[in-house]
């Protein structure tokens, strides 16, 4: 594929699927039908692009692959370009792994404005995965706020009685620390005199400009992740977000900020990294236990499940800065099953809401006896969410706890309980839902999956199994990248002449 644009065509073919869906005419029930065909049909189309970029991809290697660079704004060494490397190529996948997924689970939620809301999910795959691919740091930007636009029009327009209110809050919460980025990335490009973000990653900044760039990065990155305290907007948004806007904001939104971690925070600013570790130590510690803690006083399982996001993502964090091998690995694999699981367990949450339309525990209580197939799917979800070995949570939990516990035990203790807490919250929302006798008269007659949902289950129930038996399929191209991070970062640290970690990949001190 050395001569196809496959990266341009994965970006663009939802677009082009939109455009498609923006000239359907007729009656509003013929245009609703179609507009739901197109998006279903574009979005599985992208999904085999993003297949193929896959199945391209040498694992081999940490360079950039499937490069594609055209001149854009030549005045200003501006360039459009793409490519994937061990970090990218996954969260690529990712994103167009679960749109068709949310096109399927909206086919009878949403009834209103069917046709702007289909366009509105297609415009934002093309938004994430341009995220995930760009190359050049005002093509990065662009892609990164413009995923806010369709976003913030799926909860505000489509999402629960308060769907204004959240989305403003989510909107204006991540833009405000855009703003810092963007005027970091102007004093990068004013210093190096380049946005190509390959060549800045060669590029070595003073420490005190680094210090200055990390914190603006940081101030956009710990919103999107979230980081306490900057997470109070999640809960609001996966509330008042229709299932599908929940599915895509937990699996594929919340990985931007860990995403901007590993490709720009770690490689352009190694010392400020590592200046600024113990406060991204200390903020992710709180974010495991507080929030799991809140998590367990939740009675709203889609704000348990929101807050048990926060709790699983200050994991990535933890591992992200840990600076070793296992560490990073860990932190990416995690992300990838977060993206699954989470969305799985939203989507979980959706199949009784659509049927009760409560979101309650206590509404709820004996599925089991009238949902045997839902109780079974759930199951699976809930346990790869407390990291059960054989499931994909087991993978990404462990990575990070051993890179963790070569840096700092205390964390990893911390780490650790935060592990038991998740059983705590998952189990206990899992037995007060399926478990127990079917008191509640309006529960008897409740209906078990049907096809279409079994159909957007099946997948996701493979793919958490699949990374939990057989992991290397994905790590073995995200080791190598994490390698090449940790090695940079360590020589960038001895070429400042500042002491190395005690403990880089192999787990020996020096």
């Amino acid at each position: 594929m050395s001569g196809w644009p496959i990266l341009s065509l994965t970006i663009f073919v939802p677009l082009v699927g939109a455009g498609f869906i923006f000239l359907i005419r007729g009656e509003d029930a013929v245009v609703a039908r179609n507009a739901r065909n197109v998006a279903l049909w574009t979005s599985l189309i992208t999904l085999l692009l993003a297949l193929m970029v896959w199945a391209s991809f040498d694992p081999t290697t940490a360079a950039f692959q499937l490069e594609e660079r055209a001149s854009w704004i030549p005045a200003f060494n501006i360039n459009y370009h793409l490519g994937v490397d061990g970090i990218s190529v996954f969260f690529v996948l990712l994103s167009a792994f679960l749109t068709p997924l949310c096109v399927l689970a909206s086919w009878t939620t949403i009834t209103v404005r069917v046709k702007e809301y289909m366009i509105a999910f297609l415009v934002l795959e093309t938004l994430m995965i341009g995220m995930f691919t760009a190359l050049d740091l005002v093509l990065f930007y662009l892609f990164f706020e413009g995923v806010l636009i369709p976003m913030f029009l799926i909860i505000g327009i489509w999402g629960g009685p308060r769907r204004v209110y959240s989305a403003f809050k989510f909107f204006l919460y991540t833009l405000t620390g855009s703003v810092l980025m963007l005027i970091a990335i102007l004093a990068i490009y004013h210093t190096a005199g380049t946005t190509d973000i390959p060549v800045l990653m060669k590029t070595v900044f003073s420490r005190e400009m680094q210090l200055w760039l990390w914190l603006a990065f940081f101030s956009s990155f710990a919103v999107k992740v979230p980081m306490w305290p900057l997470h109070t907007w999640l809960p609001d948004a996966h509330v008042e977000a229709p299932t599908a806007g929940s599915v895509i904001l937990a699996g594929v939104l919340l990985k931007m900020g860990g995403y901007g971690f590993l490709r720009f925070s770690l490689p352009m600013m190694p010392l400020a990294s590592d200046f600024f570790t113990p406060l991204i130590f200390t903020l992710s510690l709180i974010a495991v236990i507080y929030t799991s803690l809140v998590a367990l006083a939740q009675e709203d399982m889609k704000k348990l499940i929101a807050y048990s996001s926060v709790a699983h993502m200050g994991f990535v964090t933890i591992g992200i800065f840990t600076f070793n091998v296992q560490g990073i690995e860990g932190a990416i694999f995690q992300m990838l099953s977060h993206g699954v699981v989470s969305a799985a367990l939203f989507l979980c949450v959706g199949v009784v809401y659509d049927r009760m339309h409560s979101r309650m525990i206590g509404s709820y209580g004996g599925l089991v006896h009238r949902m045997p197939a839902y109780a079974a799917v759930f199951m699976v979800f809930t346990l790869a969410s407390i990291g059960l070995p054989g499931t994909s949570g087991f993978i990404g939990e462990i990575l990070v706890l051993v890179g963790i516990f070569q840096v700092s035990t205390w964390v990893a203790a911390g780490a650790a309980l935060g592990v038991i807490l998740s059983a705590a919250y998952m189990l206990w929302l899992y037995r007060r839902v399926i478990f127990g006798a079917l008191t509640k008269d309006d529960l008897k007659s409740i209906l078990d999956l049907d096809r279409r949902e079994i159909a957007i289950f099946a997948p996701l129930v493979i793919a958490v199994l699949w990374m939990g038996i057989y992991p290397s399929s994905f790590l073995d191209a995200i080791t190598v990248s994490a390698q090449n991070l940790a090695d940079n970062y360590a020589a960038a640290l001895k070429a400042a002449g500042l002491a190395p970690p005690q403990v880089l990949v192999t787990g020996v001190s020096p």
